[in-house]
């Protein structure tokens, strides 16, 4: 028994999901959040929030409007009026799992767009983003 209990550990410690390094993990999902910010800056937000979707994520809108799965989420920003609309962000915060699969994000972000006269209109807020690891190791995000 006294050699049991050990081995019994040992096999349990095993067989527990890998540990990640917290930094590493924060800084795929920090990469992540760079890159979906410049797809959208060079291809629009259609493009950009499509490729970074998971394939069930979530976005919230105005009024309180989910908007359910990736197809559904490029159809929203396929609508003429975020033609000429630009978003940028940066992760004021991270924070990961331990096991590297979850991640969240907070920060600041600026909306821009053209006003009733043509000229630009901005707006900034708080964004808040979800993110979960996909099988090939990328991370998508699922809720927004």
């Amino acid at each position: 028994m006294k050699r049991f209990l050990p081995m019994l550990i040992l096999a349990a410690a095993a067989c527990s999901a890998p540990m990640v390094t917290n930094r590493s993990a924060k800084d795929q999902v920090l990469k992540a959040e760079k890159d979906f910010n410049d797809l959208a800056a060079a291809k629009g937000l259609a493009e950009a929030f499509y490729t970074f979707a998971d394939d069930n994520a979530i976005i919230k809108r105005e009024h309180d409007t989910l908007i359910v799965g990736r197809d559904n989420i490029r159809n929203y920003y396929s609508n003429p009026k975020y033609k000429d609309t630009n978003v940028s962000w940066k992760p004021d915060f991270v924070d990961v799992s331990s096991d590297g699969t979850l991640a969240y994000t907070y920060g600041k972000y600026v909306w821009t767009s053209k006003g009733p006269d043509g000229k630009p209109v901005e707006f900034g807020g708080v964004f808040h983003t979800v993110w979960k690891k996909q099988k090939d190791g990328s991370m998508k995000y699922v809720f927004d």
